[in-house]
Formats: C-alpha cells, sequence, structure tokens
C-alpha cells in the first residue's frame, strides 16, 4: 500500500466528515445561522449557500467525486470564516481550526482525490477533479 495514497485518502475522508456534520448543523438550524450572518452584514443567500457548501462539498470529499471543485468552494468558505469571523480572536482559540480546514481542502484540491475514490474508480486516475 503506498502510504501518500492512503494519507490523501484519510484527509479527504476525515475532511468531508467534519463539513458534512458542520453543514448539517446549519442546515438544522437555519434560522440561528441566518440570523448569524445578519449580525455580519450578509444576507440570507449566503447563510444557505454556506450549509449547502459545507454539507454538499463534505459529501463530495468523502465519495472523491468533484473533489477539485469541492476543496476550492470550501476554502473559500474558510477564507470568509476567518476574516470576517475568527481572526480577531487570534490564532489560539481562534482561527487555528479554520486555518487546518483551509489548508487541508486546498491539499486535496490540488492532490486530486486519489484511486481511492468514486472519481477513481470511474477515469482510472483520480487526479482529474471529477
Amino acid at each position: 500500500m503506498d502510504l501518500k495514497v492512503f494519507g490523501i485518502f484519510l484527509l479527504r475522508v476525515v475532511l468531508g466528515v467534519v463539513f458534512i456534520a458542520h453543514g448539517w448543523q446549519k442546515i438544522q438550524n437555519i434560522d440561528d445561522v441566518v440570523g448569524f450572518f445578519a449580525t455580519l452584514g450578509l444576507a440570507a443567500f449566503f447563510a444557505y449557500l454556506v450549509a449547502g457548501v459545507e454539507f454538499l462539498g463534505g459529501i463530495a470529499m468523502v465519495l472523491g467525486l468533484f473533489t477539485r471543485i469541492a476543496g476550492y468552494l470550501l476554502a473559500t468558505v474558510m477564507v470568509f470564516a476567518i476574516v470576517l469571523v475568527k481572526f480577531e480572536g487570534g490564532f489560539l482559540g481562534g482561527y487555528e481550526f479554520d486555518l487546518i480546514l483551509l489548508a487541508s481542502a486546498l491539499a486535496v484540491a490540488w492532490s486530486g482525490a486519489g484511486p481511492y475514490s468514486v472519481s477513481g474508480k470511474i477515469c482510472g486516475c483520480g487526479n482529474c477533479g471529477m
């Protein structure tokens, strides 16, 4: 077994599970999320968008399907979370968790899903971003 291949698989699946959980939590409490986004000066549309990107992007990561697109979308969500919400809290107890999610999403986007993925089974390469 190639440990590099297994490493990206592990990172992709755990990252996906984390985003599925956070996205599902937002979906279940969407009124509260809309209210929180309003305190940031953001329209309700963005609350729905973030919840959807986190949930569906997480599913894409777990499956290894469209992981490049999902990775970039999830990374974008994390950039905005850091800048708009977490940055003033400092690194520790502030944005360190969001930063590791951002870096992980980019690592998967740049590496591709790998052979242990739906895209790896469909096209055989696991790197095309399918």
